[in-house]
């Protein structure tokens, strides 16, 4: 294959209806043209999935700018043919729109030359490639299939690094890509490289986020002895990760403390103070073997005073286990949700004694332990507020749904109730979900 300055007329026919020559004055060309690109600049923007996003632009493209759009991602040593779009939709299905093609650093195919950092280029000679290029001969079957006469291949670049490349097709020998149109061409695909960058960063800092958090979030594995299910679940809309935590650990007494909560707050500093606050805890809880008001007036004052957390709310509860008795249920609650418990019967109760204002506003408050004995079978159920919250919604709505979910899966194994809960509830999700669930035997 060889490549043309502008491109080289093989043959003469009637050009296609989206590549006639532009009629109208300048001025209503150059409109058009910035019309163009502002509708891919939207496409490009109207997500945080790139490769939606750059089919949406293929799509925009055709049939404006071209007969056909191809795109290509890097991935690894080779590439992957993300999508190709046509004005004909019967020749698309001709064409195998995805799959892996090889790598471009030894091929000879104009693609490969601007992965490479050639720049914008203009293919109009099609020739029978070697058969010993792969990925030479692949692109030739491309443009064989999509009836190419014209292509321009342009870089998805940024920081002369080339992500991927977008190849604009177009059947009509007559009608080549003018210099204007290859800039703005050459202007499109630098957009699509830095969507797909900012797509890739998001994704990383999404990926450290979450795994920050699982790593702050406590290890259970040393209390075999309960049915306990716990999830973190990020949100859905953002990379960042927030302050919800839970934990569960036990006393030198043989009883064992659940705790819920959330710090103020959905950037790394809070998931860091959330890691503060966690640790805090277990040391005043393990030490004072004081009551779980108690235990929160302590974690109060030692967080008012030594630390930057504003505002926090959560549930401290203590569970004891008597071998020849029912398990007692003793918390206190810092303006958190109250807890649910769900019984096998479908009855449920939202445990909404011992409540108290959030810690971070007095220390001095008077704050109150609850004791609730728990039923065999029940389902005790902690959870933060991205489980029931939506936005514009009263919150007690949320709760009645909550209800109406932990009723019909009280009989459930634990594992099934939460997984249930979670995607029953979740559908919706705009903030991050903790939830911590034991069942009584």
């Amino acid at each position: 294959m060889t490549t043309g300055a502008w491109g080289r007329n093989v043959m003469k026919r009637k050009p296609s209806p989206s590549t006639e020559p532009k009629a109208g004055s300048t001025p209503e060309v150059a409109a058009a043209r910035l019309r163009l690109l502002a509708e891919a600049s939207r496409a490009l923007a109207s997500g945080l999935d790139a490769e939606e996003s750059l089919r949406r632009l293929a799509r925009v493209v055709v049939p404006h700018l071209a007969d056909a759009c191809v795109v290509d991602m890097v991935e690894g040593n080779g590439l992957r043919r993300l999508t190709v779009t046509d004005r004909d939709a019967e020749r698309v299905l001709r064409v195998l729109p995805g799959g892996f093609l090889p790598g471009p650093d030894d091929s000879a195919a104009a693609l490969a030359k601007v992965l490479r950092g050639a720049g914008p280029m203009v293919v109009t000679d099609f020739d029978m490639p070697d058969p010993g290029d792969s990925l030479h001969a692949a692109q030739w079957t491309l443009y064989r299939m999509l009836g190419a006469e014209t292509a321009l291949i342009v870089p998805m670049g940024v920081r002369r690094e080339a992500l991927g490349a977008l190849t604009f097709v177009r059947r009509a020998p007559a009608v080549p890509f003018d210099e204007q149109e290859q800039a703005l061409a050459a202007d499109l695909g630098h957009r699509a490289g830095l969507a797909l960058d900012n797509a890739r960063l998001y994704a990383l800092q999404q990926h450290t986020a979450e795994q920050l958090q699982l790593s702050l979030l406590p290890d259970l594995t040393g209390l075999g002895h309960l049915q306990l299910a716990t999830r973190y679940v990020a949100a859905r809309e953002r990379a960042e990760v927030g302050g919800d935590w839970y934990d569960a650990f036990p006393l030198p007494d043989g009883s064992v403390i659940l705790a819920i909560g959330d710090v103020v707050g959905h950037d790394l500093a809070a998931a860091v103070r959330m890691g503060q606050l966690r640790n805090m805890l277990r040391a005043l809880a393990y030490d004072s073997g004081d009551d779980p008001a108690g235990v929160m007036n302590r974690l109060d004052r030692v967080m008012q005073g030594l630390t930057s957390i504003e505002l926090v709310t959560a549930v401290i509860a203590r569970i004891e286990t008597p071998p020849g008795g029912p398990w007692q249920l003793f918390m206190s609650n810092a303006g958190h949700l109250p807890p649910l418990l769900a019984q096998p019967d479908g009855r449920t109760l939202l445990l909404e004694e011992g409540h108290a204002p959030v810690l971070g506003v007095d220390p001095a408050l008077e704050r109150e332990t609850a004791a609730v004995t728990l039923p065999p079978g029940g389902t005790l159920l902690f959870y933060t507020d991205g489980l029931i919250e939506r936005p514009g919604e009263d919150i007690g709505r949320g709760l009645t749904r909550l209800r109406q979910h932990a009723a019909a899966l009280a009989r459930e194994p634990l594992t099934v109730f939460r997984d249930e809960l979670l995607t029953r509830l979740s559908d919706d999700q705009h903030d991050d979900v903790a939830i911590l669930a034991l069942r009584v035997p």
